[in-house]
C-alpha cells in the first residue's frame, strides 16, 4: 500500500471515471474510460485541481470553459477521437461536478458558476416542462443533439440556463435531469 495515495487522487479517480463514462457517446464518438482519463489529465484536470479557488471567477467562467473545451478537443484528436464542443463539455462538466459540486464545495461562488453536464435527458425535460418559458429553444437544442454541439450551440444552452436559474447556482438546473431514475 502506498502512503502517498491522497484523497485528492481518490476524488480525481472517481471524477475522471464518471466523466469518461458519461461523455462516451454510442454511434458518435465512443472511447474507453482510460482514454477519457488521459484526455482529462493531459488537459489539466488532475489530482492537483482540488480547491475551488483554483477555478476561474464567475465572470471568467465561460471564456475559461471555451479554452478548456478546445484543449480537450485537441487532446482527444491525439487519441484519434473527434470530439465536438458538446462532448468536450460533457467530459469537463461531469468531472467538475463530482470534484466540486458534489465534493462539498457547492456553496463556493466559483463552483456555483460551473457549467452542469448537458445531455438529451436534461434538454428533453427542460423542453417538455417549458422551463423558463424557453420550451421552443430547449426543443431545438435537444433536437440538434448535445454530442454534436458547436461552441455557439453549447454557449446558447449555458446562456439559457443562466436566464432560467436567475442568479442561483447553475447546478440547480439539474433538478430536471431524469438520469437518476
Amino acid at each position: 500500500m502506498s502512503a502517498t495515495y491522497t484523497i485528492e487522487e481518490h476524488n480525481h479517480r472517481l471524477a475522471a471515471w464518471g466523466a469518461g463514462s458519461a461523455a462516451s457517446v454510442r454511434n458518435v464518438c465512443t472511447f474507453r474510460v482510460q482514454t477519457g482519463v488521459e484526455i482529462l489529465e493531459a488537459s489539466g484536470f488532475g489530482p492537483n485541481l482540488s480547491e475551488p479557488d483554483q477555478l476561474p471567477a464567475a465572470d471568467e467562467m465561460d471564456k475559461a470553459h471555451q479554452k478548456w473545451r478546445k484543449r480537450v478537443i485537441n487532446e482527444a484528436a491525439v487519441h484519434h477521437k473527434n470530439f465536438s464542443h458538446g462532448q468536450a463539455a460533457k467530459l469537463i462538466n461531469s468531472y467538475l461536478k463530482v470534484r466540486f459540486v458534489c465534493g462539498g464545495f457547492h456553496e463556493h461562488p466559483r463552483v456555483q458558476s460551473l457549467h452542469p453536464p448537458i445531455d438529451r435527458l436534461l434538454l428533453d425535460s427542460l423542453s417538455k416542462d417549458d422551463v423558463g418559458g424557453f420550451g421552443k429553444e430547449w426543443r431545438a437544442l435537444r433536437d440538434r443533439a448535445w454530442s454534436k454541439f458547436t461552441s455557439e450551440e453549447y454557449q446558447k444552452v449555458i446562456d439559457l440556463i443562466r436566464r432560467t436559474v436567475q442568479g442561483r447556482p447553475l447546478w440547480v438546473i439539474e433538478q430536471y435531469w431524469q438520469g437518476h431514475q
